[in-house]
């Protein structure tokens, strides 16, 4: 069940949850940079929580199927068609063999830069060291370690049975990840928090910073007042988890994202809640960000909080694909 890329858009990437357990190794654990929308899609197409899925930056892709299946498109509100005809993201849509699915673009303002292309049973390609995701600057998984271009055909796993069910099936608004919102990004205090002054504390969670151009699945590098620091940036190098704000020498953040190096040498200020990181993932060059002061317990509530709304969007799901297989 493959379908063919026609035209693949900025970046186009195959991710699943992440190459998890490899980082004492050097192997960062890459996967998507907004995992709550990839699993939330996977879920409303009755997929397991970790099949892969397109991650699709900016519009532009336009892919052709090669047989029919069920689509769901989560994330950053793109536009998206098929067969000339506009289609609702957040809704399972079926495609059959020929359909051509466009992301023409974003629908009314845009509130993000990624959104999630799922697919029943996930896209097939080759697992590498327990992971389909691709890590592009190791060349590794996903579709031949890179982002899709065009003429790229690209397989499907083997979906569920009764997976046509779920056509028509839709995330109610009050589940959807609420992330595009101007709130603070919660953090936690960093593992070098005591290497700053106290003015460099209240400078990095009180103070505007902007997205700047240098921003990739690496990291996002702000812009803004300098945040203090009590001797100098550089330490003996360290572990990085997702989400390390590293204050280099010039004083201004970069926050590590999906495809961060698995060790580092500049102090890390605090490390930005997995929830939060994800809606930093859809900022653009030139937006603002602030940051807020959070506990461990309170970061941990947002993750709790979509854990409870996946299930209920599971149920939903479920109801819905019994009610259509009885009629």
């Amino acid at each position: 069940m493959p379908f063919r890329v026609e035209k693949p858009g900025m970046l186009t990437l195959v991710q699943d949850l992440g190459r998890w357990g490899h980082q004492f190794r050097g192997l960062t654990v890459s996967g998507p940079m907004d995992q709550f929308s990839l699993r939330i899609g996977n879920v409303m197409l009755g997929n397991e929580e970790n099949d892969a899925a397109l991650e699709i930056t900016l519009p532009g892709l336009e892919i052709v199927f090669q047989s029919e299946c069920c689509v769901a498109l989560t994330g950053a509100n793109f536009r998206i068609e098929i067969d000339g005809v506009s289609a609702p993201a957040w809704t399972v849509c079926r495609v059959r063999n020929g359909s051509r699915l466009v992301i023409k673009g974003f629908s009314g303002t845009p509130d993000g830069c990624r959104a999630y292309l799922c697919m029943s049973g996930g896209i097939d390609v080759p697992v590498v060291m327990g992971s389909r995701s691709t890590f592009t600057r190791g060349r590794l998984g996903g579709y031949k370690g890179r982002a899709l271009a065009a003429g790229d055909v690209v397989g499907l796993c083997e979906p569920k049975p009764l997976w046509r069910l779920a056509e028509g099936f839709f995330c109610p608004p009050e589940f959807r990840p609420g992330r595009f919102d101007g709130g603070p990004l919660a953090a936690t205090d960093g593992p070098q928090a005591d290497a700053f002054t106290e003015k460099g504390i209240k400078t990095f969670y009180n103070e505007v910073y902007t997205v700047t151009n240098e921003i990739d699945r690496m990291g996002y590098r702000l812009d803004g007042p300098v945040i203090e620091h009590r001797t100098g940036a550089d330490i003996v190098s360290d572990g990085i988890v997702h989400g390390s704000v590293q204050i280099p020498g010039d004083g201004k953040p970069i926050v590590l994202m999906a495809d961060r190096q698995t060790t580092g040498g500049y102090t890390k200020i605090a490390v930005v809640s997995t929830w939060s990181a994800a809606r930093l993932a859809q900022k653009m060059p030139g937006d603002a960000v602030r940051f807020c002061r959070v506990t461990e317990k309170e970061a941990t509530k947002y993750l709790v909080d979509f854990e409870s709304d996946l299930r209920a969007v599971d149920e939903l799901r479920a109801t819905y694909r019994s009610r259509r297989h009885t009629l």
